[in-house]
């Protein structure tokens, strides 16, 4: 059995919230856009990665994922984030941290507290 990639679903009560977070300061791009349809949904895609962002209350209020993103330079991802979106830097991990587990991670959270650890080993 071989798989190639994990594709997740996020909800958001306002699809906008997840825009910033992912389009605006990790720079993924829209692949496929229904924004504008009744229930708003659209799939982000960088490098290999694809995220399926929907808008629906229902399913927001009932779930908050927490995901993380492995890179190779961490020093150049925080700098770019903490330049241009510093709000978005999680309170609980809003530095370059070298963690027990002996990975460099530092965090971000959205208004809906959807979280985004960003992580180099």
């Amino acid at each position: 059995m071989k798989f190639t990639k994990l594709v997740p679903n996020v909800f958001y009560t306002d699809i906008k919230v997840g825009l910033r977070l992912f389009v605006e300061c990790l720079e993924f791009n829209i692949g496929y856009d229904e924004l504008n349809s009744e229930d708003p949904f659209c799939v982000i895609e960088k490098d290999e990665l694809r995220i399926n962002l929907f808008q629906n209350k229902e399913y927001a209020e009932k779930d908050r994922p927490e995901f993380r993103l492995v890179t190779t330079d961490i020093k150049e991802v925080y700098k770019k984030v903490a330049s241009t979106h510093p709000e978005l830097l999680h309170p609980n991990l809003n530095k370059i941290t070298l963690r027990p587990w002996g990975a460099r991670e530092f965090a971000l959270k959205d208004e809906s507290d959807v979280c985004m650890i960003i992580q180099q080993w």
